[in-house]
Parts: C-alpha cells; sequence; structure tokens
C-alpha cells in the first residue's frame, strides 16, 4: 500500500489502468503526474464557487435596493409604506444574508482544504470508494432510547402548542431517556 495524502492509502495501481483513468492510451498523465497537477483542485474549486456566489449575491442586493428605491416597490406593494421610503428591506436583508452566509461557507472551505494537508479520497480520480470510509461514530442498533426520547420530546413541542401540563408530564419522560441512553452500556447484557 502506498501512502497518499496524510491519513489515506490506496493500492498500488498499473500504470496501463492509470493511463485509462487519465485520457486513454497515450495518457498524457500517468500516477503521480496526475495528483501532483491536480491536487486539491475541487476543493479549491468549491470555495471558488461559493466565492463567485457571494459577490453575485452582494451584488444582487444592491441592484435590488436601488431598484426598490427608484420603482417605489412598497408603494405598489401596500398603500401605505411602514418605513416612510421606498426601499424593500425585506429583499434587501435576505439577499445580503445570503452573500454572507456564502461568504461563511467560502471561508470555511478555504481554511479546511489549506489546513488538511492533502487531498481527500473524493478528490482523486484514482480513489476507491472504500478510500474514504472512516469511522463515523458508535451506534446501538438495538437500542430503544432514541424512540423514548424522540417521543418525549414530541410531547414537549405538542404541550407547547396545546398546554403547558403536557410539558410538565413529558420533561420527567425525556429525563428518564436520557438517563437511559446515556448509562446503556453500564449495566445489563452489553455492560463494559
Amino acid at each position: 500500500m502506498r501512502r497518499v495524502g496524510p491519513r489515506y492509502s490506496v493500492p498500488p495501481r498499473g500504470i496501463g489502468e492509470m493511463q485509462d483513468l487519465c485520457g486513454g492510451a497515450g495518457g498524457e498523465l500517468t500516477g503521480r503526474e496526475f495528483r501532483v497537477r491536480n491536487e486539491g483542485v475541487a476543493v479549491r474549486a468549491n470555495a471558488r464557487l461559493f466565492w463567485i456566489l457571494t459577490v453575485f449575491f452582494l451584488l444582487l442586493a444592491v441592484v435590488y435596493t436601488v431598484w426598490s428605491y427608484l420603482f417605489d416597490t412598497q408603494d405598489l406593494a401596500t398603500t401605505a409604506s411602514i418605513t416612510g421610503s421606498g426601499i424593500d428591506w425585506v429583499g434587501t436583508v435576505g439577499l445580503t444574508l445570503a452573500g454572507i452566509a456564502s461568504a461563511l461557507i467560502a471561508f470555511y472551505v478555504g481554511r479546511t482544504h489549506a489546513a488538511q494537508g492533502g487531498e481527500l479520497p473524493e478528490d482523486r480520480i484514482d480513489a476507491n470508494i472504500d478510500d474514504g470510509d472512516a469511522e463515523q461514530g458508535f451506534f446501538s442498533p438495538w437500542s430503544w432510547w432514541p424512540i423514548v426520547m424522540a417521543a418525549s420530546l414530541g410531547l414537549i413541542f405538542l404541550g407547547l402548542a396545546v398546554g403547558f401540563w403536557l410539558v410538565l408530564l413529558a420533561l420527567p419522560l425525556l429525563a428518564i431517556a436520557v438517563t437511559g441512553w446515556v448509562y446503556e452500556y453500564y449495566r445489563g447484557y452489553f455492560a463494559h
């Protein structure tokens, strides 16, 4: 097994197989040359895409604000404007927040790419499906406590809508569900 990146290893492949993956029998790029040239392209493309979306949403927010001011969309929508101005603040704030959200995603994806120290298996053309199957966590397939917790939370939300007395009945059930789920492996057949 050869190492690619900080944590991922892939089985060795033959030159013919890499040539098939990288552009036919001529194979302009093979093996290491392909990975070095295309390292992190997909992650950088995602970051660039979100930066483009950021510029688009912020530019659209400015255009929308000017358009709503010039054509007085508030007076078209209602007979009396709440703010007294012709600017539609709901659309302006919504588009601005969409731009800010895409900027946050672009910044996060860019920083993650810079800090990961190598390319991810899903960014490599020669990766296998099982190269990126890291441990996702520990889950109990036989546990009934998540169902009890979901039922108690459902009763709590129903109590907020119907009557607060139902919340008072569901809170002890929620406490029992959390305690049972946390201490599930401290007793019984699966105790550690």
